[in-house]
């Protein structure tokens, strides 16, 4: 089971060893952490249900509004091989994360969360937990209470943005639905970059394009574009709210 909260004491010294571009890196705990504010969030496993369509994801999400709020990196860390989580991360939602393997399971058992799952074949990995790290002291974690199973309640990219700053702004939920070749698209997407809105890109083909859109934006035409749930409209109408977005 896990041990008690580290809040208020240093993290462990640990190198770690991690590959990024198929190269082979060195990275020490103070590399990390010393100076800096860093939020952790650690998990059973690389490609696990849980981490994989939820923890990992929503993190990713959120990070540039953590760097917004006093966060300088956002880490992920688990006990996996280098290997695997290089390859977890070219399948993942992870291009704002560090992923961190503890291959050894070093810094995880000195913080007091490395735990038995033999039961799932997976030998020893870390519960899950996140946590805000300044200048390499814990200040504050959040973990997943002892139950059986994998629970998730506490550990979420959410409550910690919460802890940073209970008033931060969470990013829009955007969504553009194009065809290829369609200029008006084009336009519509550079607005968007240009503006520095992230954006998700849903290319339509012709043989589902008239059936989508009437369904789902009772339109004939893109593009169309939907704002947390919202439809905003086609070109004109996203180059109205982009404007009123940028005051």
């Amino acid at each position: 089971m896990p041990q008690p909260t580290r809040e208020g004491q240093p993290v462990p010294q640990v190198k770690f060893r991690y590959r990024a571009n198929n190269e082979w890196k060195e990275i020490t705990s103070d590399d990390i952490f010393k100076g800096r504010t860093v939020a952790v969030f650690s998990l059973p496993g690389a490609f696990t249900p849980t981490c994989s369509s939820t923890h990992l994801p929503r993190f990713n999400e959120l990070a540039p509004t953590f760097r917004q709020n006093g966060v300088d990196q956002v880490v992920c860390i688990a006990v996996n091989d280098p290997f695997v989580m290089e390859e977890w991360a070219k399948s993942q939602e992870s291009e704002n994360i560090f992923m961190l393997p503890d291959g050894n399971g070093a810094f995880t058992e000195q913080m007091g969360m490395l735990v038995d799952k033999s039961d799932l074949n997976f030998g020893k990995r870390s519960w899950r937990y996140s946590m805000l790290v300044r200048d390499g002291i814990v200040e504050k974690m959040f973990v997943e209470p002892d139950e059986p199973g994998d629970p998730f309640k506490v550990s979420d990219a959410d409550t910690l943005l919460r802890y940073v700053n209970k008033d931060a702004h969470e990013p829009d939920q955007v969504a553009l639905l194009t065809r290829e070749g369609c200029p008006f698209c084009a336009r519509a997407k550079k607005l968007l970059d240009d503006a520095g809105v992230t954006y998700a890109d849903v290319p339509l083909s012709h043989s589902i394009r008239t059936r989508t859109l009437g369904a789902i934006a009772k339109a004939k035409t893109v593009p169309q574009m939907f704002v947390n749930g919202e439809l905003i409209g086609d070109g004109d109408a996203i180059e109205q709210w982009v404007r009123q977005r940028n005051g």
